[in-house]
């Protein structure tokens, strides 16, 4: 997997960052229209922080996974080794 660094904006409802409402990676704003799946690695690992998970699919009706590490407050889109272009999860 890769880890790509974008900006996000969220929604902050009874917690800041609650969900992404937006990301912007290589200076295009990516809108997401819909969360599909979201969940949380709350064990940190040496490799992996503890972390919240989104499958969001966007208005352009791609489909992404941002990771949200919360102990740094970085974002990044998760994409298999072999590609940078969204999942195709059709």
């Amino acid at each position: 997997m890769k880890l790509i660094p974008v900006k996000v904006e969220c929604h902050s409802g009874y917690k800041a960052n609650e969900y992404p409402i937006c990301f912007y990676w290589e200076n295009i704003k990516f809108e997401i229209k819909e969360i599909a799946d979201r969940w949380y690695q709350t064990q940190e690992t040496p490799d992996s922080p503890v972390a919240d998970y989104f499958k969001v699919r966007t208005a352009g009706k791609k489909i992404y996974i941002l990771k949200h590490e919360l102990k740094s407050d970085q974002w990044v889109v998760v994409t298999p080794d072999e590609a940078v272009i969204p999942y195709n999860l059709n």
